[in-house]
């Protein structure tokens, strides 16, 4: 059976694509559907560089990040494997969102982003699980370095 990391992985992968694959085929590039008004909206637009306008027109950079990450993983399985659950969760997560990103990169030239909060940046799922992945790794470093 495969290792929960790349369960993980496989899951955020594929629930990105789809709702990646959903905004693209039912609204049309810049359209904004009001979810609750003022408040969340579904915003389809391309992003063409990292989180608050970074790194615009890197997508050779960002991809070549997701293939180091990947190459860590595998060489790094063993004690992924064997480290906590939190560790091995935030791992898949990070990838996983990596590896999302990466393909929407290669494919579209930028990143498909669509929850619109209004206040904050759209993003998508793959940089939720991207965030959430750093979270708990770094929850998991902490905690082995303070046992």
């Amino acid at each position: 059976m495969p290792g929960i990391v790349y369960v993980i992985e496989a899951i955020v992968i594929l629930v990105d694509g789809i709702t990646k694959q959903l905004v693209q085929s039912h609204m049309s590039l810049g359209e904004s559907i009001p979810i609750i008004p003022n408040i969340f909206h579904l915003t389809y637009i391309i992003n063409r560089g990292a989180a608050f306008g970074l790194f615009l027109n890197q997508q050779v950079m960002f991809v070549g990040v997701a293939v180091v990450l990947v190459i860590a993983v595998v060489y790094w399985r063993k004690q992924i494997r064997e480290g906590s659950k939190s560790l091995q969760a935030g791992v898949g997560l990070l990838v996983g969102g990596a590896i999302g990103n990466a393909w929407d990169r290669i494919s579209n030239a930028g990143v498909v982003d669509f929850f619109d909060f209004r206040v904050w940046p759209i993003f998508n799922v793959a940089d939720i699980a991207i965030c959430i992945g750093v979270a708990c790794i770094m929850y998991a470093l902490w905690n082995d370095r303070s046992e």
